[in-house]
């Protein structure tokens, strides 16, 4: 079975209001690990995850690697 096949990939999640620069305290950008069904999700996944650079739950976009 081929490797680069699977269901599964690894995609991170980066803070979209830290990466737009809404935020001018905060210090850097934040970003998750978490995987994908690729298959279920052919999309770009958009969570609403907590920013500690934030202070607060904003949406998290899934980036390229």
């Amino acid at each position: 079975m081929a490797k680069g096949k699977d269901a599964r990939v690894r995609v991170i999640l980066e803070c979209t209001s830290c990466r737009k620069g809404v935020n001018k305290v905060s210090t850097g950008i934040f970003r998750y690990i978490t995987q994908k069904n690729r298959h279920n999700t052919p999309n770009r996944l958009e969570l609403r995850k907590f920013c500690p650079y934030c202070y607060k739950h904003t949406i998290h976009g899934e980036i390229k690697k």
